[in-house]
């Protein structure tokens, strides 16, 4: 494909996305727009700590991608014995350009999951609170258990500790910035591998937020739960 002629033509070859707009509330997304450019300008001037929380998956076969291979020949990736089961979930913070906080868990994040990792970074935001008066703002969206009961009944002691939380309008991930980091994650780093089990996949996980931390020249932390 001769690119070089595409974009004279006024095309680029770029990655498709799914696209929820047709279900996004348009006024809704604008105000909640508003509101957090508002945010992202206080965090810039250092009024605030501003992070990013999401969550996402891998399996022990991630989709096989492009590679360069020698002319007459086709790279191909040894098929392991399990394809299915031990999927490995991260839930991450992504303080843009500054540090990068995260969770594994095999299968997905639950409500106890979820609020012993907020317990974490609360406490990081009290410490923030009181050696520098920000407060920290989390920016996630409505996802069931971000909005269960059981969380809400901690939203009032983790503002005590000076965290908050500003939720995205319905249908509107892309407005997520650490959705970029997840795509960087796996087009880079899992891409196209195959694992014999979760623990492999988990340490390859650990490994791509290791080189991405040290490309961006990042801080990198993980959150390690405690045995039962």
């Amino acid at each position: 494909m001769d690119s070089t002629g595409d974009e004279k033509k006024g095309f680029r070859w770029k990655r498709t996305r799914h696209s929820q707009r047709n279900k996004q509330d348009l006024l809704q997304k604008q105000s909640k727009q508003a509101d957090l450019e508002l945010l992202q300008q206080a965090a810039q001037e250092h009024h605030i700590d501003l992070k990013y929380l999401d969550e996402s998956g891998f399996c022990l076969w991630s989709p096989v991608s492009y590679s360069y291979s020698r002319i007459g020949t086709q790279k191909c990736l040894e098929q392991t014995q399990h394809r299915y089961g031990s999927r490995i979930s991260i839930l991450g913070l992504w303080q843009a350009d500054e540090h990068f906080e995260y969770a594994l868990v095999q299968g997905g994040f639950k409500r106890k999951s979820y609020i012993s990792v907020m317990d974490w970074v609360a406490a990081t935001a009290a410490e923030t609170l009181k050696q520098t008066g920000r407060l920290t703002v989390i920016v996630q969206d409505n996802g069931s258990i971000h909005t269960s009961k059981l969380v809400r009944q901690q939203w009032a002691r983790w503002q005590e500790q000076g965290l908050f939380i500003f939720f995205l309008p319905v249908y509107c991930s892309q407005m997520n910035p650490i959705e970029v980091q997840w795509y960087q994650l796996k087009a880079h780093e899992i891409a196209g591998r195959m694992f014999d089990n979760g623990y492999d996949l988990a340490l390859a996980v650990m490994d791509g937020m290791e080189s991405r931390s040290e490309q961006g020249g990042y801080t990198l932390e993980r959150f390690k739960f405690k045995s039962s």
